[in-house]
């Protein structure tokens, strides 16, 4: 499970770095991670100060920090 953690935190990390901010949908959409392992990654990165989230409405947007 760590594994597979650590390999979506690395795929989030690369789309924002490549994209730019995106929602939390649209990036599991473009790289095929699963909802489930989007958000342990999510949190793996933030517990690393590597993102940010703005909340507007029901759509969170992650940006690099």
């Amino acid at each position: 499970m760590h594994n597979t953690i650590g390999s979506a935190a690395g795929k989030i990390w690369g789309y924002l770095d490549k994209n730019g901010s995106a929602s939390v949908t649209k990036i599991t959409n473009e790289t095929g991670i699963n909802k489930n392992d989007a958000q342990r990654a999510i949190g793996w990165l933030l517990k690393e100060d590597k993102l940010s989230i703005e909340v507007v409405g029901r759509t969170e947007t992650l940006t690099l920090k």
